[in-house]
């Protein structure tokens, strides 16, 4: 071998060690092998269906659906390492369908010419929208192509049932937090921290299950634990929060364009929503999010003073479910300017808060026995549902009884407000009041 070629070959060495050891902490400890994967002891079980897939060489299309930070592109990567397939990973987020298409038909070509399949990855599956989705059926049926789907969305609404009856479907579950403790001394071992436990169980705790998001926090109070190798939970939670805020304030502008969304729908303002919406839209900001955000506003900020908003909003969501963008900004732009003219009110949201604070002071509170459902011989003689009055049976199907808890008072959580369909609202309560003032008389 000539020095020139050596010396090629050692540069490249260098440079893929190099990638590696600048590659963040999650990427670095990615699991190799099923083996090393945690928390998911069911699925990967000798005798469970992915095992002998990957055991045979024989695979067959599936979706992996679970929250984010369980392993799911972990199992693909596994499976590009040992299945011998041409493999073609895709985020939907960052691909469009003109870009699997492309690839899908270079698969088929492989395929027709030298029997060779091709797994083909899809992160996120469910961004595609449902005619979108229709694309994959002809390459999947066809046998040239072998879909990995990954999605955080329940696979029943989100991927086509065409589609979904063509693949099985393994579910992930959520990493309990002795797993993810694990997997965080781990990381300590590799960043090379000192193990603590208070450290391990916080990170732990307010990680959601995401492994993935405890090691990005754990490697951003790297240089601090270094300095502080057992400190108090207090300061370490503030150190994170300064520290999340400093790298995600590109993300600034994203809260900024919605905040400015919400106020101007809030203050009634069509021109200024319109205006908005576009400039998220735009920008490329997932319609899916502002979609969100309008379902809630409809709730939040016009309620019962127009119970059509809520529809509309869904109606919203519908339509970018079954157009995808960019056809579906009109549909959205119809509900900013429909929600932004609708009369306003807050009653339900301070209502449900109200509610939420007495909930979380009596949840030791039992149902009261008299409307407690009695399916069984043994909890009818202990009295579940004895003495309650079915409405129906009586004048005006209004029968007064006491609906909370025997140790609470009863309470008014919604007081409807004067403008819209509340104004009827607050009739049909008053209504209700004198009957059950006749009744209590």
């Amino acid at each position: 071998m000539s020095p020139t070629v050596k010396d090629e070959q050692t540069d490249l060495l260098n440079s893929a060690e190099n990638t590696e050891r600048d590659a963040p902490l999650a990427e670095r400890l990615r699991p190799k092998s099923l083996d090393e994967l945690r928390g998911q002891t069911q699925l990967v079980a000798q005798s469970s269906l992915l095992r002998q897939m990957v055991a045979s060489g024989e695979y067959h299309s599936f979706i992996l659906w679970g929250p984010p930070g369980t392993g799911k592109t972990t199992i693909a990567r596994v499976i590009e390492s040992v299945s011998g397939h041409r493999f073609v990973q895709f985020s939907a987020v960052l691909s469009g369908i003109g870009d699997v298409r492309a690839v899908m038909k270079d698969a088929e070509y492989a395929h027709r010419r030298s029997n060779q399949r091709t797994i083909i990855f899809i992160d996120e599956i469910h961004r595609f929208n449902k005619s979108q989705q229709d694309a994959f059926l002809p390459f999947v049926e066809s046998g040239a192509v072998i879909l990995i789907g990954a999605t955080t969305e329940n696979p029943s609404f989100e991927v086509i049932p065409a589609l979904l009856s063509r693949c099985h479907v393994f579910v992930l579950e959520m990493l309990s937090e002795e797993d993810l403790q694990e997997i965080l001394a781990k990381g300590m071992r590799e960043l090379g921290l000192e193990e603590d436990a208070e450290v391990l169980g916080w990170l732990a705790q307010q990680s959601g299950g995401d492994a993935r998001r405890a090691l990005n926090q754990l490697e951003l109070l790297e240089p601090w634990l270094k300095e502080n190798p057992h400190p108090q939970v207090k300061e370490m939670a503030a150190v994170l929060e300064k520290k999340t805020l400093f790298y995600d304030k590109n993300r600034e502008e994203h809260y900024n364009l919605i905040s400015a969304l919400h106020k101007s729908l809030r203050g009634s303002d069509p021109q200024a929503g319109l205006y908005w919406l576009a400039r998220m839209l735009e920008a490329g900001e997932d319609p899916r999010y502002i979609v969100r955000r309008l379902i809630r506003f409809a709730s939040e900020d016009v309620g019962l003073a127009d119970p059509a908003a809520l529809t509309q909003a869904i109606a919203a969501k519908e339509a970018l479910t079954f157009l995808g963008m960019p056809e579906a900004n009109t549909a959205l732009a119809q509900a900013v300017v429909y929600l932004a003219t609708a009369p306003k009110s807050n009653s339900l949201y301070k209502a449900y808060g109200h509610a939420a604070e007495d909930a979380r002071k009596t949840s030791h509170f039992g149902v009261p026995m008299h409307i407690r459902n009695a399916p069984t011989k043994l909890m009818e003689e202990l009295d579940y549902g004895k003495d309650y009055k079915y409405d129906h049976d009586f004048e005006h199907g209004y029968a007064y009884q006491k609906y909370f808890p025997q140790q609470m008072q009863e309470k008014s959580y919604y007081e409807p407000g004067e403008f819209g369909f509340e104004k009827e609202i607050a009739k049909r309560i008053q209504w209700w009041l004198k009957l059950r003032g006749d009744k209590e008389a």
